[in-house]
């Protein structure tokens, strides 16, 4: 079945570039401790050796007080990761008009939860990120954060006017079916 819209080059580009990213960043989670500095897979994620201490989400309060919003958030990472496969699949492979619809739901579930990873620092005062300079935050949480809400905004946008397209030209064959 052909799809009623084209899929757009930078979207799937955008999915297919985060797909290994969200997976390396939840295996991080999942396997903290031993992913952290000093822990025996640290290796693997060096790079959050700086974030840790940047982000206390990541870090070693929330894990020593049990916070379990970060692999909750993890999780719901894992289930739109897999949500952008599928998406990639109908898009690409199977070419399915139900594309789409899948890639606005995965949109919005990366906007809403980057919303809500937003929202919390603003309500809690900065709880994981305020005893950071200006410049740190900026540039290592605002800019890299920033990206998971500017991406999946104009995402959701395209989406929104594909589908609403293709309700139009539905709305139309029907009503063109009663005459």
């Amino acid at each position: 079945m052909a799809s009623a819209a084209k899929p757009h080059t930078w979207i799937s580009f955008w999915f297919a570039l985060t797909i290994p990213v969200i997976f390396w960043d939840a295996g991080y989670c999942f396997m903290r401790p031993r992913s952290m500095v000093g822990g025996d897979l640290h290796w693997i994620w060096s790079p959050y050796a700086l974030y840790q201490d940047i982000d206390y989400v990541y870090g070693l309060p929330a894990l020593q007080r049990g916070d379990g919003f970060t692999n909750a958030q993890s999780l719901l990472n894992i289930i739109e990761n897999f949500m952008n496969i599928y998406y990639l699949y109908l898009a690409h492979v199977a070419e399915s008009p139900v594309a789409p619809v899948l890639g606005f739901a995965s949109a919005i579930m990366t906007l809403s939860k980057t919303f809500l990873y937003w929202a919390q620092e603003y309500y809690c005062g900065g709880c994981a990120v305020g005893h950071n300079d200006f410049k740190t935050l900026f540039f290592l949480w605002i800019v890299p954060n920033g990206l998971w809400l500017l991406v999946p905004s104009f995402i959701v946008y395209r989406f929104a006017k594909d589908i609403s397209a293709s309700l139009r030209v539905a709305n139309g064959v029907a009503a063109a079916k009663k005459q």
